[in-house]
């Protein structure tokens, strides 16, 4: 039995992300020849989504950009897994900096401290 997302009826719970079916209709209509243009218009998406599904989970072992619907299913849902890590957990600056106004410091580009707003 094939997984669910490959399944002939599977959809996205949302038009949002492109399914499986509409990436083998890409890699389908690339072999033939289509602009994104033409692509985009044939699934009724707009052209950057085509062309930023081409750049991202185009298959590259090849040393070309070739694409493949597989190969870019597989891109899309590793890239989808969770948990993801957070953002503040990843960079020590960033947190640094949203803990300090959180906390009511704000710095002037002088450097000087400045009182932050109230909380209400």
């Amino acid at each position: 039995m094939p997984p669910a997302t490959l399944g002939s009826s599977a959809k996205p719970l949302s038009g949002r992300y492109l399914s499986f079916s509409e990436r083998e209709e890409i890699a389908l209509l690339r072999a033939q020849g289509c602009t994104v243009q033409d692509v985009a218009h044939r699934l009724e998406r707009a052209a950057s989504t085509i062309s930023r599904e081409l750049r991202r989970n185009a298959a590259t072992r090849s040393g070309s950009l070739e694409y493949r619907a597989t190969t870019a299913q597989w891109h899309a849902e590793r890239a989808a897994r969770r948990p993801k890590r957070a953002k503040l957990a990843l960079n020590a600056t960033l947190r640094t900096y949203v803990q300090e106004r959180l906390a009511g410091v704000v710095v002037a580009p002088s450097g000087t401290k400045v009182p932050g707003p109230g909380a209400a």
